[in-house]
């Protein structure tokens, strides 16, 4: 195996490395408290924010699923499962009958409302606490250009 051209220099090795680290790691223990706290997936606790962000608490599966960056199939499995927990409903789009609403239900809003206090904790300590105010500012800058660059392609999340 050759270390071509393209190889990572050691900066930026251990700033990827550091990345997935770190990442994997929170994720871990979102999901942990999400589980505990509101019996929740992370993938259905970002469903359900999504909706509890939207206008009239509904957003069109199609568009849900950019908000959420997540495939329309892999949105359609997330939301199966929180509507038969009764957390979100789906129903027909009155003005284009291809489209479908999923919409956040008051048992979802209730499940969120339990599940927030803690999940903002645990960003808190795992994230926020752990970085001064001008590494934040930088992580929050520089990792936007990347979601920025990733999300570019208007079919990306289709």
């Amino acid at each position: 195996m050759s270390d071509g051209a393209d190889a990572l220099g050691p900066d930026e090795l251990r700033a990827w490395m550091a990345f997935l680290a770190a990442s994997h790691l929170i994720d871990h223990e979102v999901e942990r408290q999400l589980k505990r706290d509101g019996g929740l997936s992370h993938p259905e606790f970002e469903v359900l924010v999504g909706l509890s962000l939207a206008e009239g608490h509904r957003l069109r599966m199609s568009d849900l699923a950019r908000k959420v960056m997540v495939s329309k199939s892999r949105l359609t499995y997330q939301v199966t499962q929180l509507e038969r927990a009764g957390l979100v409903r789906r129903t027909g789009c009155e003005d284009d009958r291809r489209s479908v609403w999923a919409e956040l239900t008051d048992a979802g809003a209730e499940r969120l409302a339990r599940a927030r206090p803690g999940h903002r904790r645990v960003v808190r300590e795992t994230l926020i606490e752990v970085l001064t105010p001008e590494e934040l500012a930088v992580l929050g800058d520089a990792l936007g250009r990347v979601t920025d660059r990733l999300r570019a392609p208007a079919d990306r999340f289709p």
